[in-house]
């Protein structure tokens, strides 16, 4: 499963960034588009109702999933609105009820059931909750399809907040025991098929062997796209779904600019080197013998 995020300021590039999406045959189901304002939500249910429709031949076969927007609470933010199937599961509300569609007439009665979360399927609801407090909408695409996936990125990529691409290297990651912990060394780009996968296995490597505090080095990570965002967020709620800690080394300028500008600096452990990060994992209790 590849995981795509989008981070918006402006409603108009998101409003443009999920019609491009839905006009690139990524399926409704795939897309979940979130924001604090009510008034947005109304707006580009409406639009975006009206669009799909159409695209699909005809509003009475669009499914609620685009054609309402949905209210949810959120404890620590208040109201929440949704496009989309599965927001209640990104932001971590197992069970939570969907309250009442806004924005196009449509029913509460016929949204879908939002799945339950858990380890291996839920990504981290912390980041999407700091996202939305600050204000900012989200644009989230899930999918298996990696042709699906890289229609997705290059949309989200060119439309929300992103870096410019660096030179194009191979993506590749050493590991390490350093003091109570494991250092894993990335170079090369966080993107969609090469860089997502590799740092997915190497997470998935290193919780199976038990591995308690990660230290991921972003030193010689010189581009990350909207998917390799999605598979950050997914690691934090890996590792903490096994019981682990992961902390953030050494991102360069622009890598830890685009932290800053997506907020997953509020969400992540980042510390400018190995050192700092082993003290402050030493002072919390985090890193031991055998990791």
């Amino acid at each position: 499963m590849e995981t795509a995020i989008g981070v918006f300021v402006s409603r108009e590039r998101a409003e443009g960034a999920v019609k491009s999406l839905l006009g690139q045959h990524v399926p409704e189901e795939s897309i979940v588009y979130l924001t604090r304002s009510e008034s947005e939500a109304q707006s580009v249910g409406k639009q975006l109702g009206a669009y799909a429709g159409g695209f699909v031949g005809g509003a009475a076969r669009l499914s609620a999933g685009v054609a309402a927007a949905t209210l949810l609470a959120v404890p620590g933010i208040g109201a929440v609105f949704a496009l989309g199937f599965g927001a209640a599961a990104l932001l971590g509300l197992v069970g939570a009820g969907t309250g009442a569609a806004v924005g196009t007439g449509t029913s509460k009665d016929h949204a879908a059931p939002e799945p339950a979360t858990g380890p291996g399927t839920s990504t981290d609801a912390t980041f999407f909750r700091q996202v939305l407090n600050d204000g900012y909408s989200l644009i989230v695409v899930r999918t298996e399809s990696s042709q699906v996936a890289a229609t997705a990125c290059a949309i989200l990529d060119k439309q929300g907040m992103s870096m410019r691409k660096g030179a194009e290297q191979r993506s590749k990651v050493t590991t390490r025991q350093v003091d109570g912990a494991v250092v894993a060394d990335l170079v090369g780009r966080i993107a969609l098929g090469e860089g997502t996968a590799l740092l997915r296995d190497t997470i998935r490597e290193l919780t199976e062997q038990g591995s308690r505090l990660i230290l991921l080095n972003l030193s010689g990570v010189d581009f990350i796209d909207s998917a390799g965002l999605g598979e950050l967020v997914r690691t934090h709620a890996s590792i903490q779904n096994h019981g682990g800690r992961l902390k953030l080394v050494n991102p360069s300028r622009t890598v830890y600019d685009l932290l800053r500008v997506t907020k997953l600096d509020r969400v992540f452990d980042i510390e400018k080197d190995e050192a700092a990060a082993l003290k402050s994992a030493h002072a919390a209790g985090l890193a031991r013998s055998g990791n």
